[in-house]
């Protein structure tokens, strides 16, 4: 079994009720099995206060009618765990922010920026991240419906696109486009059940005619015509948003408020503040640019190879980079809410909220996927028509 985690994966140390949030709020703590029979087993004063706390129907601990769980305390500190110890925690609480994805025979560990503490360490990170590997003699049994080739594929994509968004000598559009370029052109050829002809779209990006025709391609995006398609695009692509699964009841009050700022004064309003937000993050907050890359890998090195269980590489690839967008924009308004001044905890705020809406529900991923496929990134719409 060979193991995956990012090389920052041990810096993380939960500060617990020292966290300006709390991760046992918001969206309901399912327990697993043999926590459930660990707690049925429970004797003296706690067992009256676990039976009332687990709804043993559902396999989840109870929520207040804020969404708490019914074992967190006033000081956002966990009363099982002070009653019981460690051992006590079910999978999902000793786990978290820590993220798996299962492979055959690969186990991809990340840590979840839907945490405050863990996106504090990515975004003050300046360095490109890196994979680290190790490998033990367990083995696992896997269904033969697991493609190996496909995912061999994807690892050596998400290795290219990784390499290429790290490339900090390209602007980080072009970057996007390459990366949003190799997962298109890839997209054909899985659907067209063309996977061992996969590792030429690779080659081909390596290519200096390839990094023109991309180049070629961002050039356009600052034409007018262009620009009110991007613009149209992303007002779409941020009401979407609205159609997610909520998680957090005071997340749509803020979306509300982001949307008015942005796009309640139209197209022009919205490119000179945006020009204007722009100017100022390149002098005052320059390491943005290196913080988008950051979360783009962030993004692709944890979704992009599950496209070997649905095919949906491009729609992958695309929700990394629409992630990074909307998060960009929401920062944006906070700009503009704030006076034209930004922090980093702006930053952190932004990030670990929006990561908590969408990659703590199964359904958000889903239907983001969803949109992601049926409304591809302006001209790459123009060049999937074209195929």
């Amino acid at each position: 079994m060979l193991y995956t985690i990012p090389d920052y994966y041990r810096q993380f140390h939960c500060v617990a009720g020292a966290c300006e949030d709390t991760c046992c709020a918001g969206w309901q703590i399912v327990a697993d099995k043999s926590a459930l029979r660990q707690y049925k087993k429970v004797t003296g004063e706690y067992r009256k206060e676990i039976r009332a706390g687990v709804d043993w129907k559902e396999g989840a601990f109870r929520q207040d009618e804020e969404k708490r769980c019914y074992f967190l305390n006033e000081d956002n500190l966990c009363n099982m765990y002070t009653a019981l110890g460690e051992k006590a925690l079910c999978k999902t609480c000793k786990r978290y922010p820590r993220h798996i994805e299962e492979f055959e025979g690969v186990r991809e560990m990340t840590l979840s920026v839907s945490c405050p503490e863990v996106a504090k360490i990515l975004l003050q990170r300046k360095e490109p991240v890196q994979l680290l590997i190790h490998e033990d003699e367990k083995e696992e049994c896997w269904d033969d419906a697991f493609d190996p080739f496909l995912y061999s594929l994807l690892a050596d994509a998400r290795t290219m696109m990784i390499q290429i968004l790290q490339n900090r000598e390209l602007s980080l559009n072009l970057r996007t486009g390459l990366v949003l370029a190799i997962a298109h052109d890839l997209q054909i050829r899985i659907q067209k059940q063309e996977i061992f002809d996969g590792e030429m779209v690779l080659e081909k990006y390596r290519t200096e005619k390839a990094m023109d025709y991309i180049k070629g391609q961002i050039a356009k995006l600052y034409t007018e015509e262009e620009k009110h398609r991007f613009y149209e695009f992303m007002t779409e692509t941020f009401r979407d948003q609205y159609r997610l699964e909520r998680l957090r009841d005071n997340w749509e009050p803020h979306l509300l408020e982001a949307e008015q700022w942005l796009y309640g004064k139209g197209e022009a309003h919205y490119y000179e503040l945006r020009n204007a937000f722009e100017g100022w993050m390149a002098e005052k907050m320059p390491e943005f640019e290196i913080q988008k890359e950051q979360l783009l890998v962030y993004f692709l090195s944890t979704y992009l190879c599950g496209a070997v269980y649905d095919g949906h590489a491009y729609s992958k690839a695309q929700m990394a980079v629409v992630s990074v967008l909307l998060m960009q924009e929401i920062l944006m308004a906070q700009w503009i809410k704030n006076e034209k001044e930004l922090y980093f905890e702006d930053l952190v705020d932004t990030v670990y909220r929006f990561s908590r809406e969408l990659e703590h529900s199964d359904p958000n991923l889903n239907l983001m996927e969803r949109l992601m496929s049926e409304r591809p990134v302006p001209w790459f719409a123009k060049k999937a028509a074209e195929e």
